[in-house]
């Protein structure tokens, strides 16, 4: 059994991501349940998914301390799900913070280096990239989340090959956005 938790705000592609993952999982013929929360998704809130990826899953929600791996789309969103995270599990998270409303509104600097300082301090699994970075190389504001997914794949943390997961992204992807998809998914910073 892999549990995965998956989080980041609305718009950054969290939600596609989990889908991506849950459908490559089916396409090897291991049980899939999922639970997400994406009320505020439109708002720029909170998004984030369990996922549960083995042989016979009976619920889709993830107990505290369990979770081999998080995906973490934005800085203080990791931080907000670490307690998840079972010892020795792993964290791949991006470094680029995506301000909240009443950050923007207070002018109070958030930039999520301290959340990035705490995970650092505290996860001792932790891949942290430069999304910002990447998606400017990429040539796409929207590859985030490939990004994030390839990274995971390359962790050994989820079983899938590159090549499964790339696959599995070009059945659900438009054709017009995979060539910059699969770059995401190759990104190595």
């Amino acid at each position: 059994m892999t549990d995965i938790v998956l989080c980041g705000v609305g718009g950054q592609g969290t939600v596609l991501a989990s889908k991506l993952i849950a459908a490559a999982a089916m396409d090897k013929g291991l049980d899939v349940m999922s639970a997400e929360t994406i009320g505020m998704a439109q708002k720029g809130g909170s998004v984030f998914s369990h996922l549960r990826v083995g042989r016979k899953v009976h619920t889709p929600m993830i107990a505290k301390d369990t979770a081999d791996i998080i995906i973490a789309f934005e800085p203080a969103e990791a931080v907000r799900m670490l307690p998840y995270l079972k010892k020795g599990g792993s964290v791949i998270v991006n470094s680029h913070a995506v301000k909240p409303v009443t950050s923007v509104l207070k002018d109070s600097g958030y930039d999520g280096s301290e959340m990035v300082g705490y995970l650092k301090e505290n996860v001792e699994n932790l891949t942290v990239i430069d999304c910002e970075k990447a998606c400017r190389e990429i040539g796409s504001p929207k590859v985030t989340n490939m990004v994030l997914l390839g990274a995971a794949v390359r962790s050994g943390v989820l079983d899938f090959t590159m090549e499964e997961i790339t696959e599995t992204m070009k059945r659900m992807v438009k054709p017009q956005f995979q060539e910059a998809n699969v770059a995401a998914l190759n990104y190595r910073g």
